[in-house]
């Protein structure tokens, strides 16, 4: 832990290096500054290791823009967006073109309009196993509610989450009957994500399992 809070620590330091030099030189109000991150570290949740699940704790990462003129200082913006919408956001705010092979979606208008709609649901898939941190594959959808994920490779099976009744994801619920229309409705909707994000092999096995 001393190791993990030393390494955010050095982070802020030079965060602010980095923040002082705009303001010495007359760019603060003329420059963009995002700070944003890899997931991170379980650090004992649930039991494990890593990082890699798709659980909670090691799905979110920070997100923090300053955007003179446009953002106001403390803003919070509670939708979901996904790391693959930050390329194409980037390059809309820089006034280029994105290619359209390009995966993601700008949300350039959720920096003016905070509350504005954006995404139902983001996509995540971790599929390098056994590799040297030994987390077995997967994919799924996150809504604002509900958490579908389906592991498969060496064992194949799926979970299911309210994450507003459950938020520690201790309960899966997954194959039970009241949850038959919802859990079709997910499927559905991570099939629809699946093509979006063009993931063949996740679009295989979705195929398989009909």
């Amino acid at each position: 832990m001393r190791d993990y809070l030393s390494t955010t620590l050095s982070l802020d330091r030079n965060i602010g290096r980095v923040l002082d030099y705009l303001e010495k030189n007359n760019l603060s109000e003329n420059t963009i500054v995002i700070y944003t991150s890899d997931q991170g570290f379980y650090m004992g949740e649930h039991g494990w290791f890593d990082k890699r699940f798709m659980y909670e704790e090691s799905m979110h990462a920070p997100f923090i823009m300053r955007y003179p003129g446009v953002i106001k200082p403390g803003t919070m913006m509670p939708q979901l967006v996904s790391n693959v919408d930050f390329a194409p956001t980037f390059l809309k705010l820089a006034n280029v073109p994105i290619p359209a092979e390009i995966q993601g979606k700008s949300f350039d208008n959720l920096l003016k309009s905070p509350k504005a709609k954006f995404r139902e649901s983001v996509y995540y898939h971790y599929y390098e196993f056994p590799g040297e941190h030994s987390v077995m594959r997967h994919f799924g959808i996150r809504t604002d509610r509900y958490k579908l994920i389906r592991f498969y490779g060496a064992a194949n099976f799926w979970e299911l989450y309210d994450l507003k009744n459950d938020p520690n994801e201790m309960n899966n619920i997954y194959g039970q009957q009241k949850n038959v229309t919802l859990t079709a409705e997910l499927k559905r909707k991570l099939k629809d994500l699946v093509s979006e994000n063009k993931d063949n092999v996740a679009l295989r096995l979705l195929v398989e399992d009909n």
